[in-house]
């Protein structure tokens, strides 16, 4: 295993719990800045540490507007020790076809665009930054989705810089995550400077 992914995991292991019995952890970046592959490689570190991804929760119409929800469906039933059940939007439907369990587990992943939102900030145990510039984030993304998103990259593009503008992350992140070719490299984040 990659040292920097289990020095991280050891580190979050040993956290308190910040939502009820969980550590709700949070991994957050641009578009195409890698966290889902990232969220999946620490959650394998974590001992199988379940992971909400909040494409899951996002609309067509609400790219950002999923912390009522979220705190609802997850955050509220999570603090009570408590299953949460969260719907899962379809986006080829574009309606909530499907409904996910979610156990109160020692650690929780939520990944995504904006889970460092400012909304979120008090339930978490800590804050993970993919650090890839915006632009060559968006680039990655693009070129992994096709050329047949690229209208909807157009619109989500304009949103995300809005989203950031108004509520940032990365200035409250505990940690950056940087990802190389030989794995991950962890340091320290902006939250954690004198």
């Amino acid at each position: 295993m990659d040292h920097d992914l289990a020095s991280l995991a050891a580190r979050l292991h040993a956290l308190p719990p910040s939502c009820g019995p969980v550590r709700l952890i949070a991994v957050d970046g641009h578009a195409g800045s890698g966290k889902s592959t990232f969220a999946a490689d620490l959650a394998e570190a974590l001992g199988g540490a379940p992971v909400v991804h909040t494409d899951d929760l996002a609309t067509h119409e609400e790219l950002f507007g999923w912390s009522d929800r979220f705190r609802a469906q997850a955050l509220d039933p999570l603090s009570r020790g408590e299953t949460a059940r969260y719907g899962v939007y379809d986006w080829v439907r574009g309606e909530f076809t499907e409904q996910r369990e979610l156990a109160p587990a020692p650690l929780v992943l939520v990944e995504g665009v904006g889970t460092g939102r400012r909304a979120l900030r008090p339930h978490l145990a800590c804050l993970l930054w993919m650090e890839l510039a915006s632009e060559r984030s968006w680039e990655r993304g693009q070129l992994r989705d096709g050329p047949g998103l690229s209208t909807f990259w157009s619109g989500w593009i304009s949103a995300e810089r809005a989203h950031f503008a108004a509520d940032p992350s990365r200035p409250y992140a505990d940690f950056l995550v940087h990802q190389g070719e030989m794995g991950y490299e962890v340091l320290v984040g902006p939250s954690a400077a004198p």
